[in-house]
């Protein structure tokens, strides 16, 4: 069976690109299509062994930092691939309707892994809230409107569905009119030797975006007074990495973009693992910090919802609030949370397994 992998875009790399990576691990021989890479980021370093297939936009030197205000070039560049020669197209889909490819008779089965339906064209949260602008506010008004017909429309050619949460699979039920199967993604982390740690910090890990509540992390670090560490690099078109910086007060440590060695040492250390976004999709941070035997601290809301036991590997609360965050914390401080309970709850979430209902899809629907 000749297969193909379909990814948004290879620049940044997140829990998507960690389903990429495992998905190349499925199907070793099968090549990326994407609608561009960006050579020197951290995401192609990840990729740069495998065949990538990028579309016409890769010849443009300005698309990958324009990608975002093109996107109503979006059909264009999906439009722009044959897939006739496979018998398999695997999507890993989420803001740029990576879906729905043209068949003009060709008989491939498309199976996409919705990791949302676009954020932006449905009323969520996203990292760069643009339309507080007027200009900007008219230009989605009339660009989401076409583009939510057109994802609307590809989302209807699609073979199968796979969410990776049920908070998704809501979503492309009520969006999409399609069923779907949940397929949690993979969380793994490197094994690393840390034995004497002070567990005396808070921890956060995300691109320095919008919509991941790192404004609410640091207001209440401030107030309070305790100590929070924060792994991530700007991403986007997102402008206030400078304004948290200052708003920190040099009382947050910002630590950049890290490996995964040294990340799993920050999980192992930290107290407990910090997941503010609002309706996050399903999130593989937490999972990842339950791994490494550290308790969670998440807003009670979409994806966490399915991967944190409230009581028993952490602790959900409900107020979107830095004071609601710093309640959370005191309560979370009365609890007697095990590492084995955590860890226990991580390892359903395992690559391993990731990969084995994969094949078992494939092999029952393609």
């Amino acid at each position: 069976m000749k297969v193909a992998i379909v990814h948004d875009y290879i620049k940044e790399y997140g829990g998507a690109e960690r389903v990429l990576e495992a998905l190349c691990e499925i199907f070793p021989d099968a090549p990326i299509y994407t609608a561009f890479y960006k050579n020197n980021s951290i995401a192609y370093e990840h990729f740069k062994d495998k065949k990538i297939i990028p579309s016409w936009a890769q010849h443009f030197p300005f698309f990958p930092k324009l990608a975002s205000p093109l996107r109503f070039l979006t059909p264009l560049i999906w439009g722009s691939f044959n897939f006739k020669d496979y018998d398999l197209v695997i999507s890993s889909a989420s803001w740029y309707i990576t879906k729905g490819f043209k068949k003009k008779g060709n008989k491939f089965i498309e199976i996409c892994y919705c990791h949302t339906p676009p954020r932006w064209l449905y009323g969520y949260n996203t990292s760069v809230n643009f339309q507080k602008h007027r200009l900007v506010k008219l230009y989605a008004l009339i660009v989401g409107h076409f583009l939510r017909l057109y994802d609307f429309k590809k989302a209807q050619k699609v073979d199968y569905f796979i969410a990776n949460s049920k908070e998704v699979k809501k979503r492309i039920k009520k969006f999409y009119r399609r069923d779907s199967t949940v397929i949690y993604p993979p969380v793994s982390l490197p094994k690393v030797n840390a034995p004497s740690l002070k567990r005396d910090y808070y921890f956060i890990v995300s691109r320095i975006v919008g919509a991941k509540g790192l404004d609410l992390a640091v207001d209440a670090a401030v107030k309070e007074g305790f100590k929070l560490k924060i792994a991530g690099s700007s991403a986007g078109y997102y402008f206030e990495h400078d304004k948290l910086v200052e708003k920190a007060e040099g009382k947050v440590e910002f630590l950049g973009q890290v490996t995964d060695e040294e990340l799993a040492k920050l999980y192992k250390g930290a107290k407990a693992f910090l997941a503010l976004s609002r309706d996050e999709d399903f999130g593989i941070t937490p999972v990842e910090a339950m791994l490494s035997g550290t308790p969670v601290i998440a807003f009670n809301g979409g994806g966490y919802r399915e991967t944190v036991i409230n009581g028993k590997t952490g602790i959900l609360f409900n107020d979107y609030s830095a004071e609601g965050l710093t309640e959370a914390i005191k309560e979370f401080d009365k609890l007697n949370i095990k590492d084995v309970d955590c860890i226990a709850q991580g390892e359903k979430f395992s690559k391993e397994r990731f990969k084995r209902e994969i094949k078992d899809f494939v092999e029952k629907y393609a």
